[in-house]
């Protein structure tokens, strides 16, 4: 007796159960906007997002990112411009990017023009002026008003033409030396020594590999960025196909869980099993092949960092890798199931019963559609702008000299710099593009307008993503408390959901997701201050980066969780968000075993399904894209990186796998939480009958051992109504 009223006031403490109400029929009509001070909020922060957007459009010009630009910050290679043949950018003096100051500027301090090709011979300005013929090709790496009668000492003397040319290939459209190696010593040509057309004619042929290597390391990234960008060129009408069938298999599972949820959520795990297994197997087969095999003994840590990835692949390491990380997944799949077997039953019966509901529910499977079209519509923007912004400076030129000079690195107009008093005290100096900024208030502001754009996105995402979820439980909400199922279901019951979302709680979909976004852009700024200080190496300063992450993570987490329970319970009742939330909270509480053992448990076999699909096209893209497959040889594209496809199909998957599960998911949060109300209401006497299904009463009637409210005074099981009875 004692411990029975423990539980009662345990059970209690998290609010008292829901009474008895005739009138209540399921989602309220008669309701009130609610949190509107927030709905007012969010519609400024649109607003002022659109004019943020509007601003970067009018300031920016994407093309910085894409050409390469020369020492007038002209674009080489633009559509329409006269240098639209000159796409590739050529350096008077290469060795000059050997300067440590390259990697701190991002800029050569040597003049730089486009030209339609790089140099393919040898030669010296002193030389190539002596003959006519030499000298006209000379010319087209020569700035522009270079007469044949000006003679070499002028021409040097006014920085007109290079000194040199070196035999040259393109790199990331670059005019870079091309070097080779003879007998362990680096050459140019066939040659080991160079006329560096400065008097010095037996330069060794390395002094040209450090500016070289400057120049590249300055281009790495862009290299590698590039490299991706055209992969997605050559891939991308592969990857909408890869993407297509994601969600036709998909829409395919769905449609069977219809009608085969038993049967389609057990073949789900043994399938499951079985895809993981094979790439155990797949990753053990590579790691042997690759025994003998020169250079695959190498170690990850011994490889370090190469942007061609391919090359991992060629490492035992990596695959012995792969194929522990599988190992354990599937080692912890196996032991769930074992330990999760008895509520796997209850869970399976559970997704039958979410079956019914989609089955006079159906248009709630095309909504994710809806979903991805918006989320679509805000990635979009917030790339869009993204890009625009980053390219909304202005070109700033520096003073670069060669000697000692006081006005080196300053800010100067390349206009009138040749009557300038800087180079009058610096006769060997020029004025070249450094990079882009800009000193105006708009500038000054830009990080600010970047962080704006990333805050906005992560809140209009957030947003999205809640409609959805309240959309969905106030479609599943009247389909639960409809008494004679389907024809008390109202018409059109995800339309008049939405609508009823977007009239009276667009305050509370706006102030859910705020919450959340706050988490996540501080997830964000962690990352950002943890990757600046990385080079302090403060063991104290990264652990408590470690534990805020850490926090932050299991704090988004639950905010996710209690948002999405907020949001069944304002479909449901029409309060306001806090409203909602705690009554969410202590519903959740009241039934914490049942949310625990059956809730959970639906949504990890929800997530082996989406597993599996992404599995199984990932699987056909890899062997598509790899061109492991004789008859794909011909078919595949021809790519830098044939994973850059591959992971991109494999994200992908998932997110339209997430997005159609997550109808199911959805269905059996609202149907659990109705249930759980509907114990609390009713008793299933004649009365005050149970909304619930006898399927879903049979299921879940297992539970009420654990539920104070199902014991009588003396602790005892409170017997089942008679129509349960009767079905037992």
């Amino acid at each position: 007796m004692p411990e029975n009223e423990e539980n009662e006031e345990s059970y209690r403490k998290y609010g008292d159960p829901k009474k008895y109400d005739p009138s209540f029929k399921g989602p309220i009509q008669n309701r009130g906007c609610t949190d509107i001070v927030c709905c007012i909020l969010f519609i400024i922060a649109v607003l002022g997002y659109i004019a943020v957007g509007i601003l970067a459009w009018s300031q920016g010009d994407p093309r910085k990112a894409i050409y390469p630009t020369n020492s007038r910050g002209e674009f080489c290679g633009q559509a329409g411009s006269e240098l639209e043949k000159k796409r590739l950018l050529f350096y008077f003096n290469i060795m000059k990017c050997a300067s440590p100051m390259v990697l701190l500027s991002f800029q050569c301090p040597t003049t730089q023009m486009c030209v339609e090709k790089c140099p393919d011979k040898f030669m010296t300005l002193v030389k190539a002026y002596t003959n006519k013929k030499d000298f006209e090709y000379y010319k087209t790496f020569c700035k522009d008003g270079v007469k044949d009668d000006m003679g070499t000492p002028a021409i040097l003397r006014d920085g007109l033409c290079p000194p040199m040319l070196i035999p040259s290939k393109s790199f990331t459209r670059r005019c870079f030396p091309s070097l080779g190696l003879k007998g362990g010593i680096i050459t140019i040509g066939n040659s080991t020594t160079f006329d560096d057309g400065l008097g010095k004619t037996d330069r060794p042929a390395k002094d040209l590999v450090d500016g070289v290597k400057n120049a590249t390391v300055v281009m790495e990234a862009r290299q590698v960025v590039i490299k991706i960008f055209e992969d997605y060129t050559h891939s991308w009408y592969w990857i909408l196909i890869g993407l297509v069938i994601a969600m036709l298999v998909s829409l395919l599972f769905i449609v069977l869980m219809r009608f085969l949820a038993s049967v389609m959520i057990w073949f789900i795990i043994i399938a499951v099993i079985l895809v993981i297994g094979y790439g155990i197997f797949h990753c053990y087969m590579e790691y042997a092949d690759l025994k003998g095999e020169p250079g695959a003994n190498v170690t990850l840590q011994e490889l370090g960092f190469q942007t061609d990835f391919s090359v991992y692949l060629q490492v035992r390491q990596t695959w012995l890798a792969f194929m522990i990380i599988l190992a354990i997944v599937e080692v912890i799949i196996i032991l769930l199931l074992i330990f999760l077997r008895k509520r796997i039953l209850i869970a399976i019966a559970l997704i039958k019963e979410a079956s019914r509901a989609i089955r006079h529910i159906m248009c709630s499977l095309f909504y994710p559609l809806f979903t991805f079209l918006l989320l679509a519509i805000v990635i979009a923007y917030w790339a869009v702008t993204a890009v625009f912004l980053s390219t909304s400076n202005e070109p700033i030129y520096k003073v670069m000299n060669e000697s000692a000079c006081p006005h080196s690195a300053e800010t100067c107009d390349p206009a009138n710099y040749s009557t300038n008093q800087m180079k009058k005290d610096c006769p060997d100096s020029e004025c070249l593009f450094a990079f882009y900024g800009g000193e105006t208030v708009y500038h000054k502001y830009l990080i600010g307008l970047q962080f704006y754009n990333v805050f906005l996105f992560f809140w209009c995402a957030n947003f999205v993503t809640a409609l959805g979820q309240m959309t969905l439980a106030g479609a599943f909400a009247s389909y639960y408390w409809a008494a004679v199922k389907p024809d008390h279901i109202p018409s059109f019951p995800v339309f008049s959901s939405m609508g009823r979302s977007l009239r009276y709680h667009t305050g509370s979909l706006a102030f859910g997701s705020l919450i959340l976004s706050i988490i996540q852009i501080i997830r964000v700024l962690l990352e950002y201050l943890e990757h600046r200080l990385k080079g302090a190496k403060n063991k104290c300063a990264t652990f408590m980066f470690k534990c805020l992450k850490c926090c932050f993570w299991c704090l988004e987490k639950f905010i996710k969780f209690l948002n999405r329970n907020a949001y069944i319970m304002v479909a449901i009742y029409g309060k306001n968000f806090c409203a909602s939330a705690s009554a969410a909270f202590s519903l959740i509480m009241r039934n914490v075993i049942r949310v625990a053992v059956v809730d959970k448990v639906t949504d990890f076999l929800l997530f082996l399904g989406k597993l599996l699909i992404v599995g199984i096209v990932g699987v056909f893209a890899f062997f598509f894209f790899s061109g492991r497959v004789k008859a794909f040889e011909d078919t595949a594209p021809n790519l830098h990186y044939y994973w850059v496809p591959i992971l991109t199909v494999a994200i992908g998957s998932y997110l339209i796998a997430h997005g159609f599960f997550s109808v199911y998911a959805m269905c059996v949060d609202t149907l659990f939480l109705c249930f759980c109300e509907d114990l609390e209401r009713n008793d299933g006497s004649a009365e005050r009958p149970y909304y619930m299904s006898s399927t879903l009463r049979e299921i879940l009637w297992k539970d009420k051992t654990e539920d104070p409210q199902q014991q009588d005074e003396h602790g005892e099981l409170k017997k089942p109504p008679a129509d349960e009875k009767d079905e037992a």
